[in-house]
Parts: C-alpha cells; structure tokens; sequence
C-alpha cells in the first residue's frame, strides 16, 4: 500500500504539473496577443513556480532506490585530533538535527559518547521519515573542517575530520536472518543524559557480530530490554545495509571511502578560516553561506550527489 500510495502520488503530481503548465503557457499566448503586460508577468510567475515545482518532483523521483523510502541511521564518529574532531563530530550531529527538523523528520539519539573536554567520541541518531535514507545516504563519507580552534590558546587554524554513515531501517518487509550463536552480547552503564537511574544500572547494551565485525549500541532507553530490542534492530539494519553495499558498487565506494577519516578521503571541505566557503568534492557544488549549511541547509549538496549517484549506477547498468 505504500508502495501504491507513492505511486499515485507521484502521477497526481505530473498530472498536476502538465495541466499547470499548459494552462499558463495559454495565458501567455493571450496576454502577448493583447499586449496585456500585467497578466503577462502573471502568467509568467506562475510558469516559474511550475518549474520549480517540476524540479522538486524530478530530483524526488531519483529516489528510487531498494530502501530509499526507509526511516534511517546516522552514525558519526570523529577522526584523530581529540577535543577539536570531537566537537567537529558534534558540529556534524546538530547540522544533520537541524536538516531533519526543517525537513518534517524527527530525531531520536540512540546513542551517544560524550568527549572528555567537549563533544562527542561517537553518536548514533534514527531519523524517521519518508525518503530520509534517500536523502542521508548521499553524507556518507568523511567531512573536513578548517578554522580557527577555539581550543588553541595560540589561535592557531586547524583541521579535523568526522566521518559520517547513513543505513536504513529494516522494515517488516525485509527478512534479515541473524544466528544467535554469532552475536556477542555485552550490557554497560549509559553515559550521558537520562538522569540517575540510566547511569547506575547497566541498562546500555551492545551487540557484536563477530563474522562480520559489526558492532552497534544502544542506551536510549531506562530499560535494558528495550535497549537490547533496539540493538537487534540496529544490527539487522546494519547487515541490510552491507547487503545493499554488495549489490551497489556505488554504495560499496563511499564504504571504501570512509576507511581512512583523513586527508584523500574527504567528501566536503567545511572552511570557516581564512575564508568561508563549504564545497563538495564529488559534484563542485559549494557555497560561501557557511553558517546556513551548519544550520542544516544541505538540500542543494544532497541533491547533486544522489542526481551524479543515480547518473553513474545508470551508466553501469548500460
């Protein structure tokens, strides 16, 4: 029925477009006919808003992917340079909050490692809604920073790095077969927010699955048994998610490129100093608006990258 539902709503839209279209280009001819300048301007607003409405609808189309509809993970961790690429990675954490939130999604903290200074060592957010995965599996990758730390007594510019990994929530249409003799099941006290209880029992549970390495955690909730829940559905996501890198070789090289968080592996510079200017180097886009990007304006960056992801998964189908 979702299926169905997308569907429907996507040929309403082009129904709605086309007639839209032809209605004001008919307008146009009329007003140029009789010279009527205002109704002209009009008509030629509304052929604007039409254009960018079909823009929207095209780029919402190239999501089409197997569970591009999927509510969705976001992992980040920092890179080496301790207190500065923790509070980057916690830079990282709020921009994407922020880009859900504009977006109509919501934002759950799964889990989270707070830095010894300032920061975070690692957070895990679920970012439910229609198409996030679509839209967050275009971050995935490591982002770089270069400004003036507010950490150097010296004031001295630094560069940090935090690597970013989008994977979508497993449906229940979607079986993922898990042993339970090849998962390892470690439970910890929660760290963080959540008050007296959560830090003095061990409510965290970790979940590690040891033929693939995989390992994912969970301390959202008072309850051990709701943590252990949600770790299981985490490590099945995960698994999914490695599925789905097998069979896309496009997924499998933004994998790769996150195996270094370092120079060379980047997928966006973020440059606050000596001048501002956010620029991604996959697809050239950037922007001197660099305050708008970490406030979550990153609807232009994704865009580009799942239209060049779409344009080369369709040259290697060719």
């Amino acid at each position: 029925m979702r299926e169905r539902n997308r569907l429907e709503a996507a040929m309403t839209e082009v129904s709605e477009l086309e007639s839209e279209l032809a209605d004001n280009i008919e307008v146009a001819e009329l007003a140029d006919m009789e010279s009527d300048e205002d109704l002209y301007q009009e008509a030629l607003t509304a052929l604007k808003a039409v254009r960018a409405r079909a823009g929207k609808a095209e780029i919402q189309a190239l999501l089409s992917g197997e569970a591009d509809s999927n509510d969705s993970y976001l992992e980040i961790h920092p890179g080496a340079g301790g207190t500065e690429a923790q509070d980057w990675a916690s830079m990282l954490a709020r921009m994407y909050s922020r880009w859900a939130q504009s977006s109509g999604y919501s934002v759950e903290v799964i889990e989270e490692q707070a830095g010894e200074e300032a920061g975070i060592k690692s957070v895990t957010l679920l970012i439910k809604g229609e198409n996030a995965y679509g839209w967050l599996k275009t971050e995935a990758g490591v982002h770089r920073l270069v400004r003036i730390s507010p950490y150097d007594s010296s004031g001295r510019r630094h560069t940090s790095f935090a690597s970013v990994w989008a994977y979508p929530l497993v449906d229940d249409t979607i079986n993922i077969e898990i042993l339970d003799k090849d998962v390892r099941t470690d439970t910890f006290r929660a760290s963080g927010a959540g008050g007296q209880h959560v830090n003095k029992t061990d409510s965290a549970v970790r979940l590690t699955h040891e033929p693939t390495g995989i390992v994912v955690a969970c301390q959202a909730d008072r309850s051990q048994h709701k943590n252990r829940d949600r770790a299981w559905e985490m490590l099945r996501a995960r698994l999914y998610e490695l599925e789905l890198q097998k069979r896309e070789e496009a997924a499998q090289a933004e994998a790769d490129s996150k195996t270094d968080i370092g120079w060379g592996h980047q997928i966006r510079s973020y440059v606050l100093q000596p001048y501002q200017m956010v620029k991604d180097l996959r697809t050239s886009v950037e922007t001197s608006d660099t305050q708008g990007v970490l406030d979550g304006d990153l609807d232009d960056f994704m865009a580009a990258a799942l239209a060049a992801r779409v344009g080369t998964e369709a040259q290697e189908g060719a």
